[in-house]
């Protein structure tokens, strides 16, 4: 499924504080990759849509993958639709009984993208578009230009990880004796 890009032509124009025309022909490709980069990062789609994932329940409950969760279309086990009386939605979480996997269909992602993830699409692509030849410095005559190393492929800086870090889902890992 190919998701729509994060941030649009006239949301990068302003933030690069150009007009739209200005922009050059690549630059709806470089939201497409930004966003992607993104949502890889993140783990989140972000975007509202309807997802299924089939999980395990843990002490019964399952967590949903995509947030934030809107509600729950359907929950089967195997091909067997599962009663709604027989589960319950808890925030990001379907609590129910046993403990074979299930398969939750469910609506998730936000209205509008988050600010700070936009922030983060449109920073990058903005970075991509201000140095297309991935140059680290370039000089002509007596004027130089060092680029820092995040202007460097379409990748993300440090502070641009910390925003998105809260959006993706931690895990723990438990040794059991």
């Amino acid at each position: 499924m190919v998701l729509p890009p994060l941030a649009t032509l006239d949301q990068l124009a302003g933030w690069m504080q150009r007009d739209r025309a200005e922009l050059p022909a690549g630059a709806a490709l470089v939201l497409d990759v930004a966003s992607s980069v993104v949502r890889g990062e993140a783990r989140q789609g972000f975007t509202r849509g309807t997802s299924s994932a089939t999980l395990y329940p843990d002490r019964g409950a399952v967590l949903l993958p995509q947030r934030p969760v809107i509600g729950v279309q359907s929950v089967r086990r195997g091909t067997e639709l599962v009663p709604a009386d027989r589960w319950r939605l808890v925030r990001d979480r379907v609590h129910v009984l046993g403990d074979q996997a299930v398969t939750v269909t469910y609506v998730h992602g936000y209205a509008t993208v988050p600010g700070d993830v936009l922030a983060v699409v449109l920073t990058l692509a903005a970075r991509v578009l201000g140095n297309p030849r991935d140059l680290r410095q370039e000089s002509v005559g007596s004027v130089s230009v060092t680029y820092s190393a995040e202007t460097i492929g379409a990748s993300l800086a440090p502070a641009d990880r910390d925003l998105l870090a809260r959006y993706r889902r931690r895990v723990a890992v438990v040794k059991l004796r």
